[in-house]
C-alpha cells in the first residue's frame, strides 16, 4: 500500500495557490479524500526483514538516504550456502545422501567448513547485488511519516475492515469491525457497530492471509487456472549480534538444507551490529507436526551461523505467512470499484524470492492508472481500471519477471531435489523451460504421523508419544522430534529461550479489548475426525492448544496475526477453503523492528 499511497500523494499534492490538485466530488472546494484503514495498531507493526533488489522503491525515493532509516543498509555481501547436517536427525532423501556423501569425499577441492559448503556464486536470480536490506517496520515509519505530512492522504491504523461492501457486483466501500463485543461477536459493553464506509474506488493490500482479499477472491472467484495453494510461514529472530562478531552491515546469506531440506533460511546484518535470522517452513514440506519455532532455533545452532550468533541478545521475534504461488495466485486485478495491489494480488516473485519490492510496484502502477482516470474524470469501472492500471503491470517488469517465475518452484511438489532443479532450469533458461506440476490444496498433502514417520517410528511408538504429550501437555512436535533424534535447545536465556519467553520478551504480543475472535472453527465435527491437528503444531504465538473438547482453544492475546492456522488445517470445508476462518482483528505483534 506504500508504493500507492506515495505515488498518488505526489500526484494530488495541492498547487501553489493551495486549489486542490483534485476536487472531492462529495464535498466541493476540497481535496479528494483518501484514507487508508491499518489493522495493526501502528505503522510499523508487522514482519518482515527484508532484502530487496529495490528498484521500485528507489524509482520512488531517487534520492533515498538509507542512512534516514533505522536498520537500513545497501546490500554488499551476498552468498548461498548449502547447510549439512551437523545432528543426524535431518530427513534426507537417498539422492540427497548421495550428493552430501560427494561433498564429504571431495571436502578438500570444495569450500566446505562449519558443516556447510559455500557456493561458488549467487545464481543471477537470487542476486539482490546493490539492493537494499532493511527492516519493513522501520521503513513503513519513514513512509508514513512523509504521507501524513503531505496532507494528501490520511492513515488510520487500529482499525480493522471486517468486509467489502458488494452491491450488484460491484464494490462500494467497506465495514469497519464491530468494537465493544464478546469473544463470539455479540455486543457487549461499550458496542459500537462497526461503520460503513462508502467510495469511488476501495483498494485492496491487505496482504496474502487478509480477510478482504479473501472474500473478494471467494465472491468474484479466480481467473481460470489460478489459486493460492503454496504458502509459507516464515519465522525470524533479531538478534543483537556479540561484539566479536566480523560480519559487516549489509551482508546477506541465504541457506538451504537444514534443519530440513524443505526450509529455507536467511542471516542479514543491519548497521549497529543488529541482524535478522530466519527460516522458511513452506506448505511442500509434507510433516503433520511441523512447527517454525523450534526449527529456527536449530538452525541459529547450525555451527556456520552459531560462530556469528554465540553470546548475542534477542532483540524482536515474530512470523508472518508468504503467498509462495506467485503469478498463479494472481486473482482478478480490477472490478467495477476495487482494485488489488500488494502480496494479495500474487505480485511475488517465487523464482528471485522477492515480494516487497514488486508489492511497492503493483501500488504504484495503480497510483499512476488512478491518477490518470481523475484527469480524465473517468469512473472506477472495470473496464476503465483495466485500461488504466492491469495495462500498466501487464507492460511492466513485475509481469515479466513473474511469468519467467510462474512455474519456478512446482519441481518442490515432487520433492526437493527436483525442487532446485526446478528453480535452476527456470532462472537459466528464463523461464522457458520449467517442471510443470499442478500444486495441490495444502490440506491434501499432510501426511498421517503413521505415513510420514514409517522407517523412523513404529505405529505404536507413534500412539504412545500422542498420549504422553497429552497428558504433559506437551505439543506434538516436541516429542516426535525428540524421539527422532533432535537435540534438546540448550537454553541460554539471552537468545536461546523459550517460545513462551519469546512471546513476551521478543514479541511484544497485545491484543485489545472488545473485539470477536478473529480465528474461527468452522464446522466441530470436521475438527472431531482431524488426526493431525496440524494448526496448532504451526501455530507461531502458542495462541491454538489443545482446548477441551474436539475445538483447539484460541487465544487472541497471544496471535501474532501470521495467518499460518488457516493454509495448515487439514480438514476442507469446501473447494480451497479450510475449516479455518482468519477474519479481520485488532492486535498482534507490537514491535517495528520485524
Amino acid at each position: 500500500m506504500g508504493g500507492f499511497l506515495t505515488t498518488l500523494s505526489h500526484g494530488l499534492a495541492a498547487k501553489e495557490d493551495g486549489v486542490p490538485a483534485v476536487e472531492s466530488k462529495a464535498i466541493p472546494g476540497m481535496p479528494l479524500q483518501v484514507i487508508c484503514y491499518e489493522r495493526a495498531d501502528d505503522l510499523g507493526f508487522g514482519v518482515s526483514g527484508v532484502v530487496s533488489r529495490a528498484r521500485g522503491i528507489r524509482q520512488s525515493f531517487p534520492d533515498l538516504d538509507t542512512s534516514q532509516i533505522p536498520m537500513a543498509a545497501p546490500v554488499r555481501k551476498e552468498k548461498v550456502v548449502y547447510l549439512l547436517d551437523p545432528v543426524g536427525a535431518s530427513r534426507r532423501s537417498a539422492s540427497l545422501r548421495m550428493l552430501e556423501k560427494l561433498i564429504a569425499a571431495f571436502r578438500f577441492a570444495l569450500p566446505v567448513e562449519h558443516h556447510a559448503l559455500e557456493l561458488p556464486y549467487t545464481p543471477a536470480f537470487l542476486n539482490k547485488h546493490d539492493g537494499l536490506l532493511m527492516s519493513l517496520g522501520q521503513f513503513n515509519l519513514w513512509v508514513g511519516s512523509q504521507l501524513m505530512g503531505s496532507g494528501s492522504v490520511q492513515i488510520w491504523p487500529g482499525m480493522p475492515v471486517a468486509e467489502a461492501l458488494v452491491e450488484d457486483m460491484r464494490v462500494v466501500g467497506l465495514r469497519l469491525v464491530d468494537q465493544g463485543v464478546d469473544k463470539v461477536g455479540n455486543p457487549d459493553a461499550a458496542f459500537m457497530a462497526g461503520m460503513d464506509i462508502k467510495a469511488a474506488l476501495t483498494v485492496v493490500g491487505d496482504g496474502p492471509v487478509g480477510p478482504i482479499g479473501r472474500q473478494i477472491d471467494e465472491h468474484f472467484g479466480m481467473p481460470p487456472g489460478h489459486h493460492k495453494r503454496d504458502w509459507a510461514v516464515g519465522m525470524k529472530a533479531v538478534v543483537d549480534l556479540p561484539e566479536n562478531c566480523t560480519l559487516e552491515p549489509g551482508t546477506v546469506i541465504h541457506t538451504l538444507g537444514f534443519p530440513e531440506p524443505e526450509i529455507f533460511g536467511f542471516f542479514y546484518v543491519h548497521p549497529e551490529r543488529v541482524a535478522s535470522v530466519g527460516i522458511f517452513v513452506p506448505s511442500w514440506f509434507d510433516s503433520p507436526v511441523r512447527t517454525s519455532y523450534r526449527y529456527l532455533q536449530h538452525f541459529m545452532l547450525h555451527p556456520y551461523l552459531w560462530r556469528y550468533l554465540e553470546g548475542g541478545t534477542l532483540r524482536s521475534w515474530g512470523a508472518k505467512s508468504l503467498q509462495e504461488s506467485g503469478r498463479r495466485g494472481e486473482p482478478y486485478l480490477a472490478g467495477d470499484g476495487y482494485a488489488r495491489i500488494g502480496e494479495g494480488s500474487g505480485s511475488t516473485n517465487v523464482l528471485t524470492g522477492s515480494g516487497v519490492d514488486e508489492a511497492w510496484t503493483s501500488g504504484v502502477l495503480l497510483a499512476e492508472g488512478v491518477l490518470e482516470l481523475l484527469k480524465e474524470s473517468k469512473p472506477f469501472t472495470i473496464e476503465n481500471l483495466e485500461s488504466a492500471y492491469v495495462a500498466r503491470r501487464r507492460q511492466s517488469w513485475v509481469e515479466k519477471e513473474g511469468r519467467i517465475a510462474e512455474h519456478a518452484r512446482d519441481g518442490f511438489q515432487k520433492g526437493f531435489v527436483t525442487g532446485l532443479i526446478g528453480m535452476a532450469v527456470a532462472g537459466l533458461t528464463g523461464g522457458r523451460v520449467a517442471l510443470h506440476s499442478e500444486p495441490k490444496r495444502p490440506h491434501e498433502r499432510l501426511r498421517t504421523p503413521e505415513d510420514y514417520f514409517a522407517g523412523k517410528l513404529t505405529s505404536a511408538r507413534i500412539e504412545e508419544l500422542k498420549h504422553e504429550a497429552a497428558a504433559g501437555n506437551r505439543s506434538l512436535h516436541d516429542a516426535f522430534m525428540d524421539a527422532c533424534g533432535w537435540p534438546a535447545i540448550p537454553f541460554d536465556g539471552k537468545l536461546l529461550i523459550t517460545h513462551q519467553d519469546a512471546l513476551l520478551v521478543g514479541g511484544k504480543v497485545q491484543a485489545a479489548a472488545g473485539y470477536a475472535d478473529h480465528v474461527v472453527f468452522l464446522k466441530p465435527e470436521l475438527c472431531q475426525r482431524c488426526g493431525t491437528r496440524t494448526c496448532i503444531e504451526i501455530c507461531s504465538g502458542q495462541a491454538i492448544t489443545a482446548g477441551e473438547g474436539p475445538v483447539p482453544a484460541f487465544d487472541r492475546e497471544k496471535c501474532v496475526h501470521c495467518g499460518a492456522c488457516l493454509w495448515n488445517c487439514s480438514q476442507a470445508v469446501d473447494g480451497e477453503k479450510s475449516n479455518i476462518e482468519f477474519r479481520a482483528g485488532a492486535g498482534g505483534l507490537h514491535s517495528a523492528e520485524n
